[in-house]
């Protein structure tokens, strides 16, 4: 069950909000009985990039199998 500030990785492109399948967010609130997620995104340095609401067949948790990997913003 994923709670108010874990990290998840999404797991579709959201071209409209400049994220990524792979970009990983915080929860920062869940919707109903878990059916959807508020998710904040961060800069590496630790800025908010943006806020977006997703599904939650959108997202999953962060496993010990994941790397974690930069890339950089669009202009």
């Amino acid at each position: 069950m994923i709670s108010e500030h874990e990290r998840v990785v999404v797991t579709t492109d959201l071209p409209e909000q400049g994220v990524l399948a792979g970009d990983i967010g915080v929860v920062v609130m869940i919707h109903g009985d878990h059916a959807g997620y508020e998710l904040e995104f961060f800069t590496a340095d630790g800025h908010t990039r943006t806020v977006a609401t997703l599904r939650a067949e959108q997202v999953r948790p962060v496993s010990s199998r994941d790397v974690l990997h930069v890339r950089a913003l669009g202009a």
